[in-house]
């Protein structure tokens, strides 16, 4: 029987072609007592924080030592414990470029499960020892309304208003409730680190906190808002989910059984804002850029890599594709969504000075080629109504405001809306994951896949601002292209694809490049 991955496998490694493969150094201690203590409190420990976060403070103790080791919070399912915590929270990451590279990642220390080991979160949390906490929980783990505030009406951060007590449901009320502990004790606040994809999340998430903290203790409010860090960070890798194929590369590869390994591309970047104190982990030395302006990276990001992302997941979908690199060999369709980066993105923003911004984007069109991330379109296509108002509507609003193209844009959102039809019209078989599925579902049934639908769409969806709504330029070219893309949302709600469908995109890229070519906004 092949052994689990486990301190002890990982001392007595031998791998052949592997000799630097093993526990890493500065966990190869026999005494307990010299190894790393725990420094860091992560929420909500998924495949992405498992590729990017532990992997940087992974190199960072690899390079520089510190106890900054993490305690990984499941704030939901049990899941990550289960296969990690008999592995001594050991795993194993797959960088997958033309070939392989095989890391032993060993910066999570623990795993705690938050709705069954309440006690031992808020000790981790209120720990003088903890200095930072750092958070992967999804746009939608904020509890924030369409305008970036918290949202008080939000079930979750009702209850955890009301049940002080309880457990808390949201990720804002943990983190308030481990504050008001700390502040009662007279420690200082930990440093809170959003990485999300969401704007200004640094901002954002201190906003949410000091709201929440003002319904139960102003002057724990006002403290925080005195004395919490919360920097803008911006994090980018392709992490696609776990498979058994990887299980399997894993046991073949390097001789032991692991039950949760991750893989994901060579890419990797973490760029914070420059505030964090000292002492702190050598995050620099792993490779974090420092900078003064996270919003230049930010938007370079959610414009030139997010966007596309978006766009080739829902026209991917309705085409009947699997994964981006299906999306991206499809010629058609990469020439029209290189044809919306170039024309209509590009123009939509100013790069910070660091970055050339038309390599980072052929850079990115590289990345969605890379054969061995196997990353599924339908899941890129999760929580739109999250998504699209900060990767796509933004980008809209600018070029509108600049009298710029937005064809290209508006298909984008075409292709969302067509999809919303697509999930309606597979339910209950395959479910609409995201967290306004309950009021997006009716508008698409009620949808019959013709220009009107954009009537109802604008009216009902709740992602549309007033200005949106009441363009005439917008509604025009979403009437368009949602008409245009039609033919093939029919064929994919009846489980065909059109015979027309490669010459159906292949003409509005042509004709969207004569429009853009043309200088004329209508």
């Amino acid at each position: 029987m092949m052994p689990r991955l486990s301190f002890q496998t990982a001392t007595s490694l031998a791998i052949a072609n592997k000799p630097d493969f093993g526990l890493p150094r500065y966990l190869q201690s026999s005494a307990q007592k010299l190894q790393p203590g725990i420094g860091i409190v992560h929420l909500g420990p998924g495949a992405f924080f498992r590729g990017h976060q532990a992997w940087y403070t992974h190199r960072a103790m690899q390079q520089a030592g510190g106890n900054w080791r993490i305690c990984a919070v499941s704030l939901r399912t049990p899941d990550v414990a289960e296969a990690l915590e008999p592995q001594n929270g050991l795993y194993t990451l797959a960088v997958m470029e033309q070939q392989t590279e095989f890391s032993l990642i060993g910066s999570i220390a623990e795993v705690l499960v938050a709705t069954t080991q309440a006690e031992q979160v808020l000790a981790r949390l209120t720990a003088a020892s903890t200095s930072f906490v750092t958070m992967t929980i999804t746009e939608k783990g904020y509890c924030l309304t369409p305008a970036g505030g918290l949202d008080l009406q939000h079930p979750d951060i009702q209850h955890d208003l009301k049940h002080r007590a309880a457990t808390p449901k949201s990720a804002i009320g943990w983190l308030v409730k481990a504050l008001k502990l700390r502040f009662d004790a007279n420690v200082p606040p930990f440093v809170v680190i959003s990485c999300d994809n969401l704007t200004d999340n640094g901002k954002k998430l201190k906003a949410a906190l000091l709201q929440f903290a003002e319904q139960l203790d102003p002057a724990l409010a006002n403290w925080l808002s005195q004395q919490l860090i919360s920097p803008s960070t911006m994090v980018d890798s392709i992490t696609p989910a776990t498979d058994d194929a990887l299980r399997e590369l894993v046991a073949q590869e390097l001789g032991y059984s692991d039950a949760w390994p991750i893989k994901r591309e060579q890419f990797c970047q973490w760029v914070i804002e420059d505030v964090l104190p000292s002492p702190r982990p050598a995050w620099e030395q792993a490779g974090v850029i420092y900078t003064s302006d996270v919003g230049a990276f930010e938007k370079a990001k959610l414009r030139l890599l997010n966007a596309p992302h978006s766009t080739l997941a829902y026209l991917g979908v309705l085409l009947g594709l699997e994964t981006v690199e299906d999306a991206v060999s499809h010629v058609e369709l990469q020439a029209l969504v290189r044809l919306m980066t170039s024309a209509e993105i590009l123009p939509s923003f100013i790069p910070p000075a660091e970055l050339n911004a038309e390599q980072y984007s052929a850079d990115i069109f590289r990345r969605f080629q890379n054969p061995s991330v196997r990353h599924l379109l339908a899941q890129i296509a999760w929580d739109g109504s999250q998504k699209l108002p900060m990767r796509i509507l933004p980008i809209i609003s600018d070029n509108l405001a600049a009298g710029r193209s937005i064809k290209l844009l508006a298909l984008a959102i075409a292709s969302w809306l067509h999809f919303l039809r697509l999930r309606a019209s597979q339910q209950p078989s395959i479910s609409l994951v995201d967290p306004l599925a309950a009021s997006l579902l009716p508008i698409a049934e009620a949808c019959q896949g013709r220009g009107a639908d954009v009537d109802l769409w604008l009216a009902d969806c709740p992602i549309f601002s007033d200005k949106l709504r009441n363009s005439a330029q917008f509604k025009a070219d979403l009437t368009e292209m949602y008409q245009k893309l039609a033919p093939i949302a029919a064929a994919a709600i009846t489980g065909k694809t059109p015979d027309a469908a490669a010459q159906l995109l292949a003409d509005i890229t042509k004709n969207a490049s004569a429009h853009i070519a043309s200088g004329e906004l209508k």
